[in-house]
């Protein structure tokens, strides 16, 4: 089947192995290190960088605090953590289900309530 310019291949495992030019006995036979070169080598696999902000923004990159590890981290259903944080539950899904990705302004709230999600909570209950 092929869909926007992409071909998609139903493959179930324990059925037989698709037929490929792939040489699987060569690959098996790899050290780590020649695995990491060849990686490394491909333009498409290259690793993400660590760093600052900054030095991920000058390659196009931009650091992006994982929502739901967040939520789970402090404990929180989805329902809650919307409710804490005053964030649209159906945004808050669709951020964790990776159907939609933070804008600036929702990444800089979300790493402020990573690094102080007691304060935020209180300013934002004070608030109401």
């Amino acid at each position: 089947m092929k869909s926007n310019d992409m071909v998609w291949v139903e493959h179930e495992a324990g059925m037989p192995q698709l037929a490929s030019d792939t040489d699987f006995e060569a690959v098996g036979a790899l050290t780590e290190g020649q695995i990491h070169a060849a990686a490394l080598a491909d333009p498409d696999a290259q690793p993400i960088p660590s760093g600052s902000d900054e030095a991920l923004a000058r390659r196009g990159l931009v650091r992006v605090v994982n929502v739901k590890k967040l939520r789970e981290k402090l404990g929180l259903t989805q329902e809650a953590f919307a409710a804490a944080y005053r964030i649209p539950v159906g945004t808050l899904r669709d951020w964790e289900q990776r159907r939609k990705f933070p804008d600036a302004p929702a990444r800089a709230y979300l790493t402020v309530i990573a690094s102080s999600p007691q304060v935020v909570a209180e300013l934002l209950g004070d608030a109401a």
